[in-house]
């Protein structure tokens, strides 16, 4: 059985690779001119193909790097790179302009009702970033009940996320642009701190 801390260190992990306050406004430009409970199927639909993605990998991640000949180790310092440019991105507000620019694309070029599946469930709540965090954390709890906890993390991870796309007007009314900014700031140092100690655990494992 995972340890609290250990529990507490995915959640947040998990949280902030979806950063469920970011993807408010983006999902109100995605479903411009939708009636509420049309906002409320997309966010449903999404939400659920993000969780099936993400719980497939924290079963499956390890044993397709094991695979591969990828250790654990060496795909701990490449994923807490990953997550650092991620973090990276979100302290200096690139992260955001990246994500509309997809928006846009989408808008484009899909279909509204395959809104749910692209881009919403996949790359912006199942990004590579928390996919990545994804087989991290799975990497370090190897036991059935171990994975079946950490399942339980996304579970309310996407719950959360579900949660701030249903009232993604309301959330973006009361943050704000400049809310959104110091909320988005904050999060990226948060996370790389995370993602440097992902790097000194993968380096740690890769030389013992």
């Amino acid at each position: 059985m995972a340890s609290a801390e250990a529990l507490i260190n995915a959640f947040t992990t998990i949280l902030v690779t979806v950063d469920p306050p970011g993807l408010a406004p983006l999902f109100l430009g995605l479903t411009q001119g939708m009636s509420r409970a049309q906002r409320r199927q997309v966010a449903v639909r999404g939400s659920m193909i993000a969780f099936a993605i993400l719980a497939l990998f924290a079963v499956f991640g390890a044993g397709v790097l094991g695979l591969l000949g990828i250790s654990m180790g060496a795909f701990r310092i490449a994923g807490g790179v990953m997550l650092f440019y991620i973090a990276f991105e979100m302290i200096f507000e690139k992260r955001q302009e990246r994500k509309e620019k997809t928006t846009d694309n989408a808008i484009t070029k899909d279909h509204i009702h395959n809104l749910a599946v692209f881009p919403l469930a996949l790359p912006l709540i199942a990004g590579p970033g928390a996919i990545s965090a994804t087989i991290l954390l799975a990497g370090a709890m190897p036991g059935a009940v171990e994975r079946g906890q950490l399942i339980g993390v996304i579970a309310v991870c996407l719950g959360l996320v579900f949660a701030a796309l249903v009232i993604a007007d309301r959330l973006d009314r009361l943050l704000g642009m400049t809310g959104r900014a110091i909320l988005t700031r904050l999060l990226g140092v948060l996370l790389a701190a995370l993602s440097v100690q992902f790097v000194v655990d993968g380096v740690k494992s890769a030389f013992a």
